[in-house]
């Protein structure tokens, strides 16, 4: 079976569900064919298997002004209630992806969903949240903040933000504290690479973790080494490698991992949580599960592309087709990905993210004759979850009610944004 086809999303509000059979995996036509377009405020999914992260059971929802009113095995309603009737099929959450990079100006470019078209396909796909990276403007946060409520008003679903850490002085701090305090962001990334544009030094790090500490905040990084990867490209350039794959040999696993463990050793020496985005490799991974073994609080997020994909397209000889696979942490070698399938199954990593960060085919030839130039990035809002469906439900590797918890409750704990629209998951 493929997650692709005919998707039924029902969009009430901030209140998302999409349905799926729980059976019969083989049919081709499993999404109820409802439409989004509800006519009526008062909603009755009927007979569906209703799942959260922790259960399932056969039941109906009962929704009014796009709150959850009750979840019951037999609802009786009257006939001004619009009913779905979803026997046959799961009925579960939307998804929240926690890691976009929309309307993003990186690379002498801009990615080319904004706020609109990333969301629309973020919604066709499943997802009906996501968090987005807000970048400083010239190091300020507030002017960075306020740049990114602009790209952000012309959303049509709900989102989050967090915020990079591009340099550290005393008005950085003060800024992180007023984001915390006033604008709702509880969460700060924090580059280990891309030198000379957005990484940090271990010294800002540290200062950063600290903050992040005193305000209760979840510090984040990008973990490779920076100085290294540049070293490993100036390399590549000198062999007169200048395709893609210059790309992953310059910035191979092992730079992850280094990142990885020292990012990790630091948060435990401040003694605060860490979240590592983009978990690329064995190496990152296994140092990941080496932190959590020993107590720490650290949280691994995977990617769609990672969990999916091997290197092999990046020596593609077509230049427009290898990369498009450009991105970094690169897409690494075959067995990886099936290593970081088995640490989601296990809980080693926690919660899957895209970070997409889409760009066309003329944006990529920026670098067709330097790998160096090609802007970073792959698409995954859209698929995500389709992707997880068919890499880890299908083959057994989780179960359903595992897929709720990879692909939106753990998300929402994690960066708590848990609310009441979304609270029906403790009642069933």
């Amino acid at each position: 079976m493929g997650f692709t086809s005919n998707l039924l999303l029902l969009h009430i509000l901030s209140l998302t569900f999409f349905v799926i059979l729980p059976s019969s995996l083989s049919q081709s036509n499993q999404f109820c064919d409802a439409g989004t377009g509800i006519p009526s405020s008062k909603l009755l999914i009927k007979g569906g298997t209703v799942v959260n992260a922790h259960h399932q059971q056969v039941a109906d929802v009962y929704v009014e002004d796009g709150i959850i009113v009750a979840i019951n095995p037999a609802i009786t309603v009257g006939d001004e209630v619009t009913v779905i009737d979803a026997t046959g099929k799961f009925v579960m959450p939307g998804g929240i992806d926690p890691h976009t990079h929309l309307e993003f100006e990186f690379m002498h470019t801009t990615t080319l969903d904004d706020f609109f078209s990333g969301q629309a396909a973020a919604l066709a796909g499943g997802t009906t949240m996501h968090i987005d990276f807000v970048i400083p403007l010239e190091g300020s946060l507030t002017a960075g903040f306020e740049a990114y409520e602009k790209k952000a008003k012309k959303s049509c679903m709900d989102y989050g933000f967090h915020m990079a850490i591009t340099k550290w002085d005393e008005t950085v701090s003060r800024e992180m504290e007023l984001m915390v305090k006033e604008k709702g962001i509880n969460s700060f990334k924090f580059f280990m690479a891309y030198k000379g544009a957005l990484m940090i030094n271990d010294e800002l790090l540290l200062e950063g973790f600290k903050k992040c500490k005193s305000l209760g905040a979840l510090a984040m990084v990008h973990a490779e080494n920076g100085d290294a990867v540049y070293e490993g490209q100036k390399r590549m350039i000198e062999l007169g490698i200048t395709g893609p794959e210059g790309h992953a040999l310059s910035r191979p696993a092992v730079l992850e991992g280094e990142a990885t463990a020292r990012a990790i050793r630091l948060a435990d020496f401040v003694n605060t949580p860490l979240y590592v985005v983009h978990v690329m490799s064995t190496d990152a991974m296994e140092e990941i599960s080496k932190a959590r073994k020993s107590g720490q609080r650290v949280i691994g997020e995977p990617i769609v592309s990672g969990l999916a994909l091997d290197e092999s397209w990046l020596w593609h000889p077509d230049f427009e087709t290898a990369a498009k696979y450009v991105m970094s942490p690169p897409i690494r070698k075959r067995g990886h990905d099936k290593a970081l399938q088995a640490a989601l199954s296990t809980g080693v990593l926690q919660l899957v993210g895209t970070d997409h960060c889409a760009f066309n085919s003329t944006q990529k030839a920026l670098g067709i004759d330097d790998f160096r130039k090609i802007p970073n990035g792959v698409n995954g809002i859209e698929e995500r979850m389709h992707l997880v469906w068919d890499t880890m439900v299908e083959s057994g590797q989780i179960s359903v009610t595992d897929y709720v918890r990879l692909t939106s409750t753990e998300c929402a704990r994690s960066l708590q944004y848990i609310s009441k629209e979304r609270s029906y998951s403790s009642r069933i």
